[in-house]
């Protein structure tokens, strides 16, 4: 009997841990300038492949990181690029742990990764003529300081570092598109 007594125990122990985690905030991602599952304005796309665009990358805020957090990174994805394997149009990582925004200009220990265009930088969407794509952006709360990324890394390389090192995500999706010719 003692011992479906500590196993009754230990079930009660790990019941409790679930319902810390459960009660815990969630660690959520919003933006000022734009509305999730919704549009961008057209303003925000790149200015390249038939848009014309500013490439406005728009202020992210996040709250309620994991305890454990060292760092984070924010990335911005096109899961509907024409590629056989979507489109990294952002990547930046070092964020200092106490890091809950993002707007025009990083902490300087902050360092954007490659894009899918093979330099760093911010790319705003451009779906093609006629096509709607989904865009997210992504934090990353990560157990590291600084990620060990190698210089010049492709973009899937940092995402495999990212991903390596991630102990939580927020996301925001929005979509882009259609749009017509000279948008």
């Amino acid at each position: 009997m003692k011992p479906l007594l500590l196993h009754l125990s230990l079930a009660s122990m790990a019941l409790l841990g679930a319902t810390d985690a459960i009660s815990a905030p969630e660690f959520t991602l919003e933006s000022p300038d734009l509305v999730a599952e919704k549009s961008i304005r057209p303003f925000q796309y790149w200015d390249q492949f038939g848009c014309e665009g500013n490439s406005t990358r728009p202020t992210l805020v996040w709250s309620n990181a994991p305890k454990q957090t060292k760092s984070f990174a924010v990335t911005f994805y096109d899961q509907d690029a024409p590629t056989g394997s979507g489109f990294w149009h952002w990547q930046v990582y070092n964020l200092p742990k106490d890091t809950t925004r993002l707007a025009e200009t990083l902490p300087s220990q902050a360092i954007e990764g490659n894009t899918d265009l093979g330099k760093p930088g911010y790319f705003g969407p451009c779906p093609p003529i006629g096509r709607k794509h989904k865009y997210t952006f992504t934090v990353h709360a990560l157990d590291v300081d600084t990620l060990p990324v190698p210089a010049g890394a492709t973009a899937p390389l940092t995402g495999f570092f990212i991903h390596q090192h991630s102990l939580a995500q927020a996301t925001l999706s929005v979509y882009a598109g259609p749009r017509a010719a000279g948008e």
